[in-house]
C-alpha cells in the first residue's frame, strides 16, 4: 500500500497532460506570501521573516515534505521593496529547492498602495527513480534528470490597512523536466506549468481592536491563457481550478485563530471538481515581534481512509514590530 501511495503521488504530477497543480499548497499561505507574489515584499512596512515546514499524509511514505524561508522589507525610500524567498519540496523520490530575489515598486494609490513585482531566481529539480519498485517502467524512469532552471516572476499586489487583492504568476518560464539529450520515442515526462495565484482579503473589526474578523480567498490555476501557447500539446491543461477560502478571528491583535476550506473546480466537468481539506489553524503574536501558529489539513477525499491529514508550523519575527503596531497594524 505504502509504494502505491507513492506512485499516485509521483504519476500525479509526471503524466504529460497533468490532472494535479504541481506549486506546492499550504495552509497558512498568508504568513509566507512572498512565495506566490514578489509585489508582497516591503508590505509589512518593516523587515519580516518566517520559516514554515508542512507534512501532507505524513503516514504515507513518500508524501510530499514541504519547506520555505521568507525574509522581506522595505527600503528607506519606502517606495521599493526588497525579499528572498527558499522553497524546498520533497515528494517521494524527486525534490524541487528553489530560491528568489524579488523586487517591489510601491505606488500611493487612495488609501493604500500599489505594488508591481518581479523576482528572478533558480530552481534544482531532480529525481531518483532507483527508489520506486516498477513493472513495466515507461522510458522516461530510465533517465535521472537532476536539472537547474533559472526562471523569473512578475506580480500585483494592493494594499490599505483593512483590504487586499493581489494576482501573480510567480515561475513563468516553462520546462520539460527531462534530460535534453533524451530521444523521442515517447510521450510521458515531466513538465513543469506556470501557475497563476489569484488572492483578496480584508478585516472587518466586530469590537474595535478587541476582535476582528479576517475573510481571505486563495484562487490557484494552471489552465488560464493556455490556449496562447504556441505548442499544442501545452494548450489542454487538465488541472482545475482550486481555491481556499479562510475565515479567521483576531483577538486583542494577539491571537489568530482560524478554518479554511479547499476545494477544486472545473467548470462543465463534475469529475475533476472535488471536496479537498477542511483545515484549522492558530497564531500568536509575543509582544518582542515573535510569531508562532500551526495548522492541520483534514482531507474530505477518500485519502482519509489512510491518513490523518497534513499539519503545517511556523515561526517568524516582526523587526520593529511594537512601534510599527501602535501606528499602523498589519493584519495580511
Amino acid at each position: 500500500m505504502r509504494r502505491i501511495g507513492i506512485l499516485i503521488v509521483v504519476l500525479s504530477g509526471f503524466v504529460g497532460s497533468a490532472l494535479a497543480q504541481q506549486d506546492p499548497m499550504f495552509t497558512k499561505y498568508m504568513f509566507n506570501s512572498l512565495v506566490y507574489n514578489p509585489a508582497y515584499a516591503g508590505s509589512n512596512e518593516h523587515m519580516s521573516i518566517g520559516l514554515l515546514h508542512r507534512s501532507q499524509w505524513w503516514e504515507l511514505e513518500g508524501a510530499p515534505t514541504t519547506q520555505t524561508l521568507t525574509l522581506h522589507t522595505p527600503l528607506a525610500n519606502d517606495r521599493v521593496g526588497l525579499g528572498f524567498s527558499l522553497l524546498n519540496d520533497h515528494i517521494g523520490p524527486t525534490n524541487t529547492l528553489s530560491a528568489q530575489i524579488a523586487y517591489a515598486y510601491r505606488i500611493p494609490l487612495g488609501k493604500g498602495k500599489l505594488a508591481i513585482g518581479l523576482q528572478a531566481g533558480l530552481t534544482n529539480w531532480r529525481a531518483d527513480w532507483t527508489k520506486l519498485t516498477l513493472q513495466d517502467p515507461d522510458p522516461a524512469f530510465d533517465e535521472t534528470p537532476n536539472l537547474w532552471q533559472p526562471n523569473f516572476g512578475a506580480g500585483v499586489y494592493y494594499s490599505t490597512q483593512h483590504f487586499f487583492a493581489g494576482f501573480a504568476s510567480p515561475h513563468l518560464v516553462e520546462y520539460d523536466l527531462r534530460k535534453q539529450n533524451v530521444t523521442e520515442n515517447y510521450t510521458n515526462y515531466a513538465r513543469q506549468y506556470r501557475h497563476y495565484f489569484l488572492t483578496a482579503g480584508g478585516v472587518i473589526p466586530l469590537n474595535g481592536k478587541a476582535l476582528m474578523f479576517r475573510p481571505i480567498l486563495l484562487v490557484k490555476n494552471v489552465g488560464w491563457f493556455s490556449k496562447l501557447r504556441k505548442d499544442e500539446d501545452r494548450q489542454n491543461v487538465k488541472a482545475p481550478t482550486e481555491f481556499d477560502i479562510d475565515l479567521s478571528l483576531l483577538f486583542f491583535e494577539r491571537f489568530w485563530i482560524g478554518g479554511a476550506f479547499r476545494s477544486s473546480l472545473e467548470a462543465f466537468d463534475n469529475d475533476r471538481s472535488s471536496y479537498d481539506s477542511a483545515d484549522i489553524w492558530a497564531s500568536y503574536f509575543l509582544t518582542n515581534g515573535l510569531r508562532i501558529g500551526a495548522a492541520f489539513d483534514y482531507p474530505l477525499t477518500q485519502l482519509n481512509t489512510v491518513t490523518a491529514g497534513a499539519f503545517e508550523v511556523m515561526v517568524g519575527y516582526e523587526f520593529n514590530y511594537q512601534t510599527k503596531k501602535i501606528v499602523t497594524p498589519r493584519y495580511f
